[in-house]
């Protein structure tokens, strides 16, 4: 399978040329990433335990579905595909926000979606080891405790989101 290849972007997210994956990921070039949260009808959020086998963050927490957008792609692309692809989940999304490329988000420009379905996720083993649906006041005591086990840009995304919605600390 050929390596994929990923715009690389300036400070304000304009792409000024393309290199492949391993490229952008060993230089901490600026990238562009989407990341939806998925949650149920009672509000739990869908939180996904990634593969052992990821090269970045394997058997962390992470956001429902989230993944980088190929060259040339946009973000509300980018977010379907990669929800559909890693938890076979299609679903009308809400865009939410965008974080700026930090170190907290792994050089990536982050825009987060929301879905709300009470669709039954289909994991991906190659990219999910599992998932559940957790609360946000518990997933925000469970990542108080064990920072370690969720990436962060997802850390960096549950903040703005409880921030933003008044939930818990």
């Amino acid at each position: 399978m050929p390596e994929e290849i990923f715009d690389v972007v300036d400070e304000q997210d304009r792409v000024i040329g393309q290199a492949p994956r391993s490229q952008v990921h060993k230089q901490g070039l600026l990238h562009r990433a989407a990341s939806i949260f998925v949650f149920n009808s009672k509000g739990e959020l869908l939180v996904q335990h990634r593969s052992a086998t990821k090269d970045e963050f394997p058997s962390c927490y992470t956001s429902s579905a989230s993944g980088h957008l190929g060259a040339g792609e946009d973000y509300a692309e980018s977010a379907q595909r990669e929800m559909f692809e890693e938890i076979g989940i299609t679903a009308p999304l809400e865009y939410l926000t965008k974080l700026p490329a930090s170190r907290e988000t792994a050089n990536e420009f982050t825009v987060l979606f929301k879905a709300v379905t009470d669709q039954v996720p289909t994991y991906d083993p190659l990219e999910v080891a599992g998932g559940e649906y957790v609360e946000l006041s518990e997933l925000q005591r469970r990542m108080a405790v064990h920072p370690e086990q969720y990436t962060p840009p997802f850390k960096s995304l549950v903040e703005w989101y409880c921030r933003e919605h008044k939930i818990g600390h």
